[in-house]
């Protein structure tokens, strides 16, 4: 599905700024600026299109990398003069190789599977999650079964569901990276689901 053009005012030969937004995770990718071409470029072909300055040309992004966005939504702000693109990276968003181009900010879960992959990394059984990564498989099994199970104890909406809720999230995610998936990926499947017309 190609993303609507959004209300933005381009002034003729001007430039809008663009934030791109990881649409699964909300992680801020990168800044660009956009002209009317690339606009329409964008809504024509549901890739991300923005105007080079240095090139001072059309740019597709992507186009000698191959980490082209796809773009799930294109909104502008309140005033009318600046877009915000929500979208679906193919690859690293920055030319460095990192994620982001804003690599050391990111939102509370990006930042927890980062936490996470360097525990895994690390080996050292020094924390509380290096220490359950070093265990077997059913360590981990174990403990996403009882904060399930607390979770499902705990007094409707009070303060100690929301505890529990976020123990099993964190539990969940690293039994993930202990079967060395991305904790982040069922970010994804939700944000497939929500696309998903038929949902």
């Amino acid at each position: 599905m190609r993303p609507t053009r959004p209300p933005v005012t381009i002034p003729e030969g001007g430039l809008v700024p663009c934030v791109v937004q990881h649409a699964d995770t909300g992680r801020v990718l990168m800044l660009a600026y956009m002209d009317a071409e690339a606009l329409e470029a964008t809504v024509a072909t549901g890739l991300g299109h923005f105007h080079s300055r240095s090139r001072g040309r059309l740019w597709k992004k992507g186009e000698t990398s191959g980490n082209v966005l796809a773009v799930t939504s294109l909104a502008s702000d309140c005033d009318g003069d600046a877009i915000l693109m929500l979208a679906l990276p193919a690859g690293p968003a920055c030319h460095t190789g990192a994620e982001s181009c804003f690599d050391t900010a990111a939102p509370a879960l990006c930042d927890l599977a980062g936490a996470l992959a360097e525990r895994a990394a690390s080996g050292d059984g020094g924390s509380y999650v290096a220490g359950l990564l070093a265990e077997a498989r059913e360590s981990r099994q174990r403990k996403v079964g009882e904060e399930a199970v607390e979770t499902v104890l705990a007094r409707p909406g009070s303060d100690h569901l929301v505890l529990e809720v976020a123990d099993l999230w964190f539990h969940s995610m690293v039994l993930l990276q202990g079967d060395g998936r991305d904790p982040l990926a069922p970010l994804a499947e939700l944000g497939r689901r929500r696309r998903d017309p038929a949902v």
